[in-house]
């Protein structure tokens, strides 16, 4: 990363950071969504016993994986203040604590998974998939979250175009495996909607080779000289990236849960309105990539300007990516406004949930509204560091404000489903208020008392 004097320039190197990290996310959602289609090609059992294993393991590797997050700020605070001796301990130390925390979850996993698929009365056939689905997937587990480790680095340097590459190649090794695996293609064992699972582990072992041979091989990466010295487990230093990691990895999980909670909780209504609440919700997640990566560039970007203790120019860069994030959420919410109905037809042809699904599309447009606060707010908050008020306020409004609230729409008034949808727009509203509170705080009064000088 460059340091930036003029308003151009810092928006040139914040389109240049962003870019590739949205199309990185795109990739991965891509991922998930391979696994789910062409396991449906195969059969509905298959599918459901994917889709089921899915929803299990995404709000724990999402939350799990936030915690290994915290490479990111330290290591772009280290950068921008000029202490890159230190680099290669603390990526060191989050790889140990990576390979530790998959394997805990590997045992917690085998210990919890049949009590948890028991307890959701599925079908035999979908409970077997289901099951068999997730022990493929911890193949890959390992992997993963050196990965997430290894890619935290490469993005903290601002080459957020390596990790797209990375992800780039993964998918067509992702969509090659599961068409060997799933349909039996080439003498490769037919394994339906399990095969996915194989082949998401593949390729979760695929993208940590290449990325441990960039970060050998290529500048700026080598540089750093990161795996010539293996260092001794330090518990202080896990102890560091813990305590920046757990609030961030809880403040994820809290978020991608609730969505999972509200669908369990709907269950109790017809299906066309399941369905039509699981189409608006998955293009509403779709959406979020842009606040999302949003989110992730400020980390970077205003990591290194507070490492670097240029507190005028971390605040700047908050502005452009929240005014970023405000426009293109704006952007959207007239696309949803305008185009809901052809929105709706894309994922079914059931007049009745295309017309419902149509209607939920416009709570997702306030849904837009909020995300486009409150995330970039978060990834600039953790450029500071500052993570515990996030953790706080994501248990709060989600858990405290918005599921209780949708719980008393849905059930006490008339509105049905939409109660849900009003509940957790309320509490995404409350949460991205708390949230620009706290960074109002951070940027005016703590960091400035923090290093004795205000700018």
């Amino acid at each position: 990363m460059n340091v930036t004097y003029k308003r151009s320039e810092k928006l040139r190197q914040f389109f240049i950071i962003l870019l590739p990290i949205l199309i990185t996310q795109l990739g991965l959602y891509s991922m998930n969504f391979f696994d789910i289609m062409m396991s449906g090609k195969y059969s509905t059992d298959d599918v459901a016993g994917v889709s089921i294993g899915s929803s299990i393991w995404v709000p724990v590797y999402t939350g799990l994986s936030g915690i290994l997050l915290a490479i990111t700020p330290i290591v772009s605070q280290l950068i921008g203040a000029r202490e890159k001796k230190s680099v290669p301990y603390s990526i060191i130390q989050g790889v140990y604590l990576a390979v530790v925390m998959a394997i805990l979850i590997i045992i917690i996993g085998s210990i919890v998974l049949n009590p948890i698929l028991n307890g959701m009365d599925l079908a035999p056939k979908v409970h077997q998939v289901a099951h068999d689905y997730l022990v493929a997937l911890s193949l890959g587990m390992i992997p993963l979250f050196i990965y997430n480790v290894l890619r935290s680095f490469i993005d903290s340097l601002g080459q957020t175009r390596i990790s797209m590459i990375i992800t780039l190649l993964s998918l067509p090794v992702n969509v090659l495996f599961n068409y060997l695996l799933i349909y039996g293609k080439f003498g490769f064992p037919e394994l339906g909607g399990v095969g996915s699972g194989y082949a998401t582990a593949i390729t979760y072992w695929v993208i940590t080779f290449i990325a441990f041979f960039v970060i050998i091989n290529i500048h700026p990466f080598a540089d750093y000289k990161i795996f010539k010295t293996f260092y001794k487990v330090s518990f202080k230093e896990w102890a560091s990236l813990l305590k920046i990691g757990v609030p961030i990895g809880f403040s994820i999980f809290f978020e991608t849960s609730i969505f999972a909670a509200v669908t369990l909780l709907m269950s109790g209504f017809d299906t066309i309105t399941i369905a039509s609440h699981q189409i608006a919700m998955n293009f509403a997640s779709f959406l979020y990539m842009m606040p999302l990566s949003i989110s992730m560039a400020l980390t970077i970007l205003v990591g290194f300007e507070v490492g670097a203790r240029r507190l005028k120019d971390a605040r700047e860069y908050g502005l452009i990516g929240i005014f970023m994030a405000v426009c293109m959420s704006l952007l959207c919410a007239l696309v949803i406004f305008l185009f809901r109905e052809p929105v709706a037809s894309i994922y079914t042809e059931d007049a009745k949930v295309m017309k419902l699904t149509a209607h939920f599309l416009i709570y997702a447009l306030f849904f837009q509204l909020s995300d486009a606060v409150a995330a970039p707010i978060q990834g600039t908050l953790r450029g500071y560091k500052d993570v515990n008020f996030t953790f706080l306020m994501s248990l709060l409004s989600y858990w405290v404000i918005g599921l209780p609230t949708g719980y008393l729409f849905a059930n006490l008034t008339d509105l049905g489903a939409s109660g849900y949808w009003i509940g957790l727009i309320t509490g995404l509203a409350v949460g991205a208020l708390g949230l620009l509170s706290r960074l109002i705080y951070v940027q005016r009064v703590k960091f400035p008392k923090q290093y004795g000088y205000n700018e």
